[in-house]
C-alpha cells in the first residue's frame, strides 16, 4: 500500500526522473505533470496528499499554478512544496507569498526532500 499519492509538477526530464525513483523507494504513488497547466488539472482530478511544484515551468509557471491550487476550496488544504533552481535572495519568500508551504532550493538534497516530506505527508 502506497504512503501516499504526491503530484510532481517538473519539466526537466532527468530532474523528473530522479524525483520520481526517490518518491517511488520511499513507497509514495507518484503523479506526473510537465508544465502548470497540466499539474492544476491533475491536482484537481486526483486530489493528490502534496503537490511538488517547480517553479520555473511552461504555460503556466509553478507560482500561478500554485496559487490557482490554493484558490480552490477543495485543493487549499494540500501541501505544496516548491522545487526550485530560483535560490535567491527572496525568492524562498515570494514562494511562500503565492501560497507554497515550503520550498526546496535545486539541486534536490534527497535527505532535506525525504524530511520535508515526512513534515507534510503526516
Amino acid at each position: 500500500m502506497a504512503e501516499g499519492r504526491i503530484l510532481v509538477v517538473e519539466d526537466n526530464r532527468d530532474n523528473m526522473t530522479l524525483i520520481v525513483d526517490v518518491l517511488t523507494s520511499l513507497d509514495y504513488e507518484v503523479l506526473q505533470a510537465t508544465d502548470g497547466e497540466q499539474g492544476v488539472k491533475l491536482a484537481l482530478h486526483e486530489v493528490p496528499d502534496l503537490i511538488l511544484m517547480d517553479l520555473s515551468l511552461p504555460r503556466m509557471d509553478g507560482w500561478t499554478a500554485t496559487r490557482t491550487i490554493k484558490a480552490e476550496s477543495r485543493l487549499s488544504h494540500i501541501p505544496v512544496i516548491a522545487l526550485t533552481a530560483h535560490a535567491m535572495v527572496g525568492d524562498r519568500e515570494r514562494a511562500l507569498e503565492a501560497g507554497c508551504d515550503d520550498y526546496i532550493s535545486k539541486p534536490i538534497n534527497l535527505q532535506e526532500l525525504a524530511s520535508k516530506l515526512a513534515i507534510h505527508m503526516t
